[in-house]
């Protein structure tokens, strides 16, 4: 991890912690924090308990709150980053990416699949698209020009229909939604993108 993500100095007045991991928001590290903030509280028979608790991450050194429900970890914000990394992206596309796979990870749903729905269109022009056309005439050039995977037709069309969903209807989008339109973008922009990076860099070494 570059150091520029690193958050610099020093946490003060906090306890150690052991034998506990999570997945980070902020730089998707496994990690197994040395430190913590605790929220405690005494129920009436007396006894101690812990609601919450504030971990700091070892790897970027930022903060991920978790509520406790007696030991039981019932919500974590922000949550694990959705999705994988994608090289060979033009820097508009990844920046896109990046920001609908951290919607998802603060539970802004609508929010992502907005930003996938923008995302594909970016693609669409990126390939020769018109600029300024409809949503929907977008995915339909992706799949007419062969940048969608081969048996992808019936995602296409969902896509399409959610896509137009989340800009239209009152309705907002579920977690499941989000993660299914991150999960269709993060194949096409491997199919459209990754691929041939990584086959044009194999050709440039023969």
């Amino acid at each position: 991890m570059s150091m520029e993500n690193h958050l610099n100095g020093n946490w003060g007045n906090l306890e150690s912690s052991k034998n506990y991991s999570y997945i980070c928001g902020f730089c998707g590290a496994v990690a197994g924090p040395a430190y913590r903030y605790c929220c405690k509280y005494t129920t009436s028979d007396g006894k101690s308990h812990t609601n919450g608790n504030i971990y700091l991450c070892p790897t970027c050194n930022k903060p991920t709150f978790i509520i406790n429900n007696f030991g039981l970890e019932i919500e974590q914000v922000p949550g694990p980053i959705i999705g994988e990394n994608i090289e060979f992206l033009p820097d508009e596309v990844g920046q896109l990416y990046d920001e609908a796979r951290k919607c998802i990870s603060v539970n802004a749903f609508t929010s992502s699949v907005l930003a996938c729905r923008k995302l594909l269109m970016n693609i669409s022009v990126s390939k020769g698209a018109e600029p300024g056309k409809s949503f929907a005439s977008y995915v339909s050039y992706l799949e007419d020009n062969h940048f969608t995977p081969p048996g992808s037709r019936e995602w296409v069309d969902h896509i399409r229909k959610k896509g137009n969903e989340a800009t239209h209807e009152i309705t907002s989008m579920s977690k499941e939604d989000a993660i299914e339109l991150l999960e269709f973008t993060e194949m096409l922009l491997r199919f459209v993108y990754e691929m041939p990076g990584r086959m044009t860099k194999h050709i440039q070494i023969k």
